[in-house]
């Protein structure tokens, strides 16, 4: 004991000590004081013993991520579920209580089910019902020639787009108070046994009321290749709902082309960045050179995606349609739909008042006169 306190003082300050303890405590009483204000969640909480029993001991791993490992597990009732266990050193419990505070507030077909939690000490897990199809990633990004990825049908993926857009739409309007995802990718994106997408992993989620159309944030937050500009470069304009639906776009891009936004694999350079090469394709009227695609109506699915998606990466967030206008378009005919300008990943070269002027004309003589980007 006392060579054990000697090795700790020499490698630590009292007030390194102090701090450490300090953190640790101040950790749990951020997630105790939350639960304790939301004592009415309609959602069971669990003790770690019956985390342990429900996953037969972590016996059997889905996935593993930044936030910890999930594992696949059984109530008593025998409902399959999926356990996202969270690492202990995980921020002050910000990813925790976004999640519990998120998903407590949602019942809609496109989200993922929050169907308990556990808060023991410094253990924390999450249950989600059980997705058997997985994350959509691993139907659209192929890597490995040893691991073919399934090829979904056409309908199948235009399908699935839509049904993201519709649980973002509900998060943006639909519930009593404003939920901004910040993490919308392929990877969050759970597929059920008919294919039907649920979005997922509201760790980075931000709450705000429904008339509140710019939000503060300290930091940009999400993943590289699907953050909105604005987040990290705040001339651009504000940080709003139109953050998730850049995002969006860039996922659907993923989905359409089968392959990641950004291929450093790829010789030739004009076709790195698939967005702005499948621009360069619709404006020049040529093959899209996609694969899978069967007859006419698979044409026009995926030609009214990567529409749709070129209007969702719009540089200035003005310009983005909401995501009410991004289901509308999906659901409607291609013939409706018109090229949007160019999107751009550098800032407006104008002060931010004069470039949204001059980018929402653009848009505004372009999109169909019943679409709305508010």
């Amino acid at each position: 004991m006392v060579l054990i306190c000697c090795l700790i003082k020499r490698n630590f300050s009292s007030n390194q000590i102090i701090y450490f303890w300090k953190k640790k405590s101040l950790n749990h009483k951020t997630v105790q004081d939350f639960l304790r204000n939301h004592g009415h969640l309609a959602i069971k909480r669990y003790s770690y013993s019956d985390i342990k029993k429900m996953t037969n001991f972590f016996r059997d791993k889905l996935g593993e991520g930044g936030f910890g490992g999930v594992y696949k597990g059984k109530l008593k009732d025998g409902c399959l579920v999926a356990v996202k266990v969270l690492k202990e050193s995980r921020g002050n419990g910000e990813e925790f209580i976004n999640e519990v505070a998120s998903i407590s507030r949602t019942s809609h077909v496109n989200i993922v089910c929050l169907m308990g939690f556990c808060f023991e000490g410094s253990k924390r897990a999450l249950i989600y019902e059980f997705m058997p199809n997985g994350s959509l990633e691993k139907f659209i990004h192929n890597k490995s020639p040893s691991k073919v990825a399934r090829r979904l049908e056409w309908e199948t993926l235009h399908n699935i787009a839509i049904g993201i857009a519709r649980g973002l739409e509900y998060l943006h309007r639909g519930c009593s108070t404003r939920i901004l995802h910040f993490d919308i990718k392929p990877h969050n994106i759970l597929l059920d046994e008919n294919f039907s997408p649920k979005i997922s992993d509201f760790g980075l989620a931000k709450i705000c009321t429904r008339e509140e159309s710019i939000i503060s944030m300290l930091g940009a937050r999400g993943t590289a290749g699907y953050i909105a500009p604005e987040v990290f470069c705040r001339n651009i304009g504000g940080v709003s709902h139109k953050a998730d639906v850049y995002s969006y776009g860039m996922m659907v891009f993923e989905i359409v082309g089968g392959r990641r936004n950004i291929d450093v694999e790829i010789d030739r350079t004009s076709e790195i960045f698939f967005p702005h090469w499948i621009y360069k394709r619709l404006e020049q009227n040529e093959d899209l050179g996609l694969q899978g695609l069967m007859n006419e109506d698979d044409y026009k699915s995926a030609r009214k995606m990567i529409i749709v998606s070129l209007w969702c990466i719009q540089t200035n967030p003005l310009c983005r349609p909401p995501m009410s206008t991004v289901v509308n378009m999906l659901e409607g005919s291609l013939e409706s739909l018109q090229v949007p300008p160019k999107p751009y990943l550098s800032s407006p070269s104008r002060s931010p008042e004069d470039s949204s002027t001059m980018v929402s004309t653009q848009c505004d003589s372009i999109m169909p006169s019943n679409a709305s980007f508010f």
